[in-house]
C-alpha cells in the first residue's frame, strides 16, 4: 500500500493538470481576452474565473436607481439559493462606466453597499474593452447627454466553463424558474 501511495497521488495531480489544461467550449465566454481588475485592485483575465458557477450583470455604480436594483436581485437570488450550493455560487458585476468607476469607486460601493466580499467581485475594464463584453454577455447600454446610461437589466447564470447556462430579466424579486436553473447548475458542477 505504501508503494501505490505515490502513484496514486501523482496519477491524482496529472488528472488534475489534464482537467485545468482542458481546452475551453468553443461558446464559453471566456474565449474572449479581456482582462478585469477588481475592487482590491486585482488584474486579472476573465478566463481565471473559470471553476466557478457565477451570476454576472454589468452596473455603473454612480447609477441612482436600476443598479441597486440588479445589485439587490442577485443578493436575494444568491439567498434563494439551495444550500450547500449557495456557497459555491459567485457574484460578478462589471461595470460598463470604467472612465468613471475607478478601483476606489468600486471599493466604495461595495462597501457601502456592504456586500459579502467572500462572494462578491465587482470590476471594471479597460473602455475598448466594456462594449464588447457587454455584447458577449448579451446586454446593451449607451450613454447619455448627462453622463449617466441608460441599459439592460438581466442577470446571466455562468457554469463553470463559461457557459451562458441562464438569464432572467426579472429585476427587484426573485425569478424561481431562474433560481430553479442556478440549482441545477450548481449540482452539476
Amino acid at each position: 500500500m505504501k508503494r501505490l501511495a505515490p502513484w496514486l497521488l501523482l496519477a491524482l495531480l496529472l488528472a488534475g493538470q489534464a482537467f485545468a489544461a482542458a481546452p475551453l467550449p468553443p461558446d464559453s465566454v471566456y474565449q474572449f481576452n479581456v482582462t478585469l481588475t477588481d475592487q482590491d485592485g486585482h488584474a486579472q483575465p476573465l478566463a481565471a474565473r473559470r471553476g466557478q458557477v457565477q451570476l454576472v450583470s454589468m452596473i455603473y455604480t454612480s447609477c441612482a436607481m436600476v443598479c441597486p436594483m440588479i445589485v439587490d436581485t442577485m443578493k436575494l437570488t444568491r439567498k434563494a439559493v439551495a444550500e450547500p450550493g449557495r456557497d459555491k455560487l459567485a457574484l460578478l458585476a462589471v461595470s460598463f462606466d470604467p472612465a468613471r468607476d475607478s478601483v476606489a469607486a468600486l471599493r466604495h460601493y461595495a462597501a457601502t453597499r456592504k456586500l459579502d466580499m467572500r462572494y462578491w467581485t465587482l470590476a471594471r475594464t479597460e473602455l475598448k474593452d466594456a462594449r464588447p463584453l457587454a455584447a458577449l454577455f448579451g446586454l446593451q447600454y449607451r450613454q447619455l447627454p448627462d453622463g449617466d446610461f441608460n441599459h439592460s437589466s438581466e442577470l446571466i447564470l455562468l457554469d463553470a466553463d463559461g457557459r451562458i447556462a441562464a438569464r432572467t430579466t426579472v429585476i427587484g424579486r426573485i425569478d424561481p424558474a431562474f433560481v430553479q436553473a442556478i440549482d441545477k447548475t450548481l449540482a452539476t458542477h
